[in-house]
């Protein structure tokens, strides 16, 4: 096993990458992804690497200094933000919401009022989360977004699972709003990216365009090449749940280091308390069997261990994905942004590589359909048949004459709108009570599970990270 402190760990380093600059352009190749940028630190010190193109249809080559948005990882950002209002005493993770949101509403009244703010950083408030209402592009658009959501079910009690929730870290970024007197923008400019030296971090369409910055790209059909998307990000209400934040890995990893380094910046200096830090990672919630994480902290997705503790949080967008993973026992971190195609191939291999040469062990296979699974049987599996709906997708799941599951997944709202695909595919058998599909989607075997009980003996919901409540027996 590779020792990872001292002189080693700078040798390992550099032969990553050594690694990365000879071997990302092609694996780019081998995953259609157009362009990509990827950032190691180990200690003090920093690889970088990028290939590819910014735009398939400008043909501008990616750099290191290049931005990609990165999705949801923004979460931790947001989660940041509010843990320094607690670290000042302005803000009780385990007070209802309206303390500081009076007018925080949605349609279940009585969990509106039980719903607090460290059930929202984990995802577990319980209503549904994948509201992208555009409200605007004013300073107000957050205040708005909280009209938007008055109609939205909840789908759990709060508190009683996981469920991936944008919407939920919207109303975050209102309270971060509230507390601080100032847009959610300034507040992530002042309190993080400016103390971190963050120089090359856009909030928005209007700083992205005065830097060198990637177009996602999407396929329109099955093995189609990958095409620019015809826009370049969501709407300015979710932003702080991830739907504009773009900049350089450097940039991103520079923020991780504050968390490497208990909250302090380049200047020693107090970004956040040591306390803060330790209490982000900590779990609030156990995960499903699905092969994400664990479980979850208060914004931090938690893995499992892998040579050592392992934390950080995956964002895709509009045709673009990140990746950020942080190992404190080895004082590593890497940082991954791609704008298309199979990106996970991408943060797979790339990552085995960092885990094998800094992180002491290699990371586990992803998973896969087994050969010759077994049809689930009718007894223990019919509780799965039915259809599963949110406010993005209706999903039918159904057992053929011969005793076969297929799943069919038709997009809705804002995923029909920008050309998602529809997704159709056998079921089998993966571990225990989880299933996994036949046929990839975007290049991965995403397992599902199906929990609870709808009071006739079927399951309540289809769980793939987020809960998707049955509609149908």
């Amino acid at each position: 096993m590779p020792r990872t402190d001292g002189l080693d760990r700078v040798n390992g380093l550099d032969g990553v990458g050594a690694w990365l600059r000879h071997r990302l352009p092609g694996l780019l190749d081998e995953s259609r992804v157009p362009g990509a940028a990827v950032a190691v630190t180990a200690g003090d010190e920093v690889v970088e690497a990028a290939a590819g193109v910014l735009s398939t249809a400008t043909g501008v080559e990616a750099t290191v200094d290049s931005l990609f948005q990165i999705g949801s990882v923004t979460k931790v950002v947001t989660a940041t933000l509010v843990m320094q209002l607690v670290d000042e005493g302005r803000l009780d993770l385990d007070a209802p919401v309206r303390a500081v949101l009076p007018e925080f509403r949605i349609a279940d009244e009585r969990a509106a009022r039980r719903i607090t703010a460290r059930q929202l950083l984990s995802h577990t408030a319980g209503f549904e989360g994948d509201i992208f209402t555009d409200t605007g592009k004013g300073d107000d658009c957050l205040e708005k977004y909280l009209e938007v959501l008055h109609d939205v079910p909840q789908l759990f009690e709060p508190g009683g699972m996981f469920s991936y929730n944008n919407a939920g870290y919207c109303v975050l970024g209102r309270i971060v709003e509230v507390l601080r007197g100032e847009p959610f923008d300034v507040c992530a400019r002042t309190r993080l990216f400016a103390p971190l030296g963050m120089t090359h971090t856009a909030s928005d369409p209007y700083e992205a365009i005065v830097h060198r910055t990637a177009v996602g790209h999407t396929q329109r059909s099955p093995g189609a090449p990958p095409e620019p998307t015809p826009v370049w990000a969501l709407a300015r209400s979710n932003a702080a749940a991830g739907s504009m934040l773009a900049m350089r890995p450097r940039d991103l990893l520079a923020f991780a280091r504050m968390h490497l380094a208990g909250g302090r910046g380049p200047d020693g200096g107090s970004v956040l308390s040591p306390d803060g830090v330790l209490a982000m990672r900590g779990p609030q919630i156990t995960l499903p069997d699905i092969d994400q994480g664990t479980a979850w902290g208060l914004g931090w997705e938690l893995f499992g261990p892998t040579g050592g503790t392992v934390f950080g949080h995956d964002g895709n967008t509009i045709g673009q994905s990140a990746f950020l993973r942080v190992m404190p026992e080895h004082d590593v971190a890497v940082a991954i942004v791609t704008n298309g195609g199979l990106s996970r191939q991408v943060y797979a291999e790339v990552m085995g590589r960092v885990l094998t040469e800094l992180g002491g062990a290699a990371p586990p296979a992803p998973p896969t359909p087994p050969e010759a699974a077994p049809a689930p049987e009718a007894a223990r599996y019919d509780r799965c048949v039915g259809t599963y709906a949110s406010s993005t997708s209706e999903t039918t799941v159904s057992r053929d004459a011969a005793g076969r599951l297929w799943l069919e997944r038709t997009p809705l709202g804002v995923t029909a709108d920008l050309d998602e695909a529809p997704y159709r595919t056998e079921l089998v058998i993966w571990r225990g009570d989880t299933l996994i599909p036949v046929e990839p989607e975007r290049g991965v075997h995403a397992p599902l599970a199906f929990l609870g009980d709808d009071g006739h003996g079927h399951a309540l919901y289809l769980h793939t990270g987020r809960a998707d409540r049955r509609v149908s027996r």
